[in-house]
């Protein structure tokens, strides 16, 4: 029996690989035009809905759906411990998808293979967490086709206000819709009684390890992130509303504030990665380190070994480049990096996430 599902597991990991390789194979060929309208003090309006998905939520649980302010029906998939604590309570890992992909993409990481036996607290009796995937929307993106829409997340449109929508003038700005989807599913599972409040992390993918990035940076209940492969998600490719990232008032649409600078991030990534995203990133981190994020960088190879640079010969645009044919490398061995998951880093990406809780009320 356990060998059948191993099979029908293995089957559905690479029918999902598969698709995402047949989606972005040609990634950089064609690209949309910057076609958002007018920025504003959020960068970019809020993107074009098209659908709102269901995921399968194979070998989890899916939680009751619930309508966002847009009306959709959102998702979410829930994970546990096969033997839940019942003496303690046990931290929460957020896994947020690629684009492209649905909330069943975790299962194309070994994410899940830790949640029985994986150390997210310093009290080394206590293994296991919850992992909660939620799942996104189907929308248009600022990537190139065939990213340009498609499953995926929000950061395009930056009105993360924790306490909801915020008013400038006469115009109501209102929240993310995605960021309040992920915030939704967190408090249902926090409801049950069965987080550690000290100790919600949140993982990504991709443009699910940019929604971590940003989302992170604006809630001050999560204790730390740690992510794969996240271009900038103020500012990378098509995006035509770039803004960059400041812990104080804007000065202008140039810039948005975010409110939790302190956030503890590792973001592992490649020296050669699709799209220019490790060149990307070198501008990402000289914008987040001053302003105190405590930013962790693993640049790794194609072998999954740690290296102390980005491949030149892979992009050296700053703002990403998916052209096939100004950067080849990127589109070829870069493509074929990004879409595996760095299995063999997940156990560090738990342990950053293990020592950096909330600090204890009064601390």
């Amino acid at each position: 029996m356990k060998r059948g599902f191993a099979r029908i597991r293995s089957h559905i990991e690479r029918a999902l690989m598969i698709g995402l390789i047949a989606a972005t194979a040609t990634l950089g060929c064609a690209s949309r035009g910057a076609d958002a309208g007018s920025c504003g003090p959020f960068g970019n309006p809020p993107a074009k809905i098209d659908s709102s998905p269901e995921p399968f939520c194979w070998s989890g649980n899916k939680l009751p759906s619930w309508k966002d302010s847009d009306g959709s029906a959102r998702y979410a998939c829930v994970y546990e411990p096969k033997s839940p604590a019942k003496d303690h309570k046990v931290p929460l890992l957020v896994f947020l998808h690629p684009s492209l992909l649905s909330a069943d993409s975790v299962k194309m990481t070994n994410l899940l293979d830790f949640v029985d036996s994986g150390q997210l607290s310093d009290d080394p009796s206590q293994k296991g967490f919850i992992v909660l995937a939620p799942q996104g929307r189907k929308t248009s993106h600022f990537y190139p086709w065939p990213d340009d829409s498609g499953y995926g997340w929000d950061n395009w449109y930056r009105q993360f206000n924790f306490a909801g929508d915020v008013k400038i003038g006469d115009t109501v700005y209102r929240e993310n819709v995605d960021a309040a989807a992920i915030d939704h599913f967190i408090a249902e599972e926090v409801a049950t009684g069965k987080v550690d409040t000290r100790r919600i992390y949140v993982t990504g993918w991709s443009n699910g390890a940019a929604m971590a990035f940003i989302y992170g940076l604006n809630r001050p209940n999560i204790a730390a992130i740690a992510v794969y492969s996240a271009p900038d998600p103020f500012g990378a490719l098509d995006d035509p509303c770039q803004q960059k990232p400041v812990a104080t008032a804007p000065d202008g649409p140039s810039q948005i504030q975010i409110s939790n600078p302190w956030l503890p991030a590792m973001h592992v990534y490649n020296s050669c990665d699709t799209a220019g995203i490790c060149a990307n990133a070198k501008r990402f981190t000289s914008q987040l380190q001053p302003l105190g994020v405590g930013l962790d960088n693993v640049i790794i190879d194609g072998f999954r070994n740690q290296v102390t640079a980005c491949d030149d010969s892979c992009g050296t645009n700053l703002n990403g480049d998916a052209s096939p044919v100004s950067n080849p490398m990127g589109a070829s061995a870069g493509f074929f990096n990004h879409v595996r998951w760095p299995s063999y880093w997940t156990p560090a990406m738990l342990d950053f996430m293990r020592r950096h809780p909330l600090a204890a009320p009064g601390h």
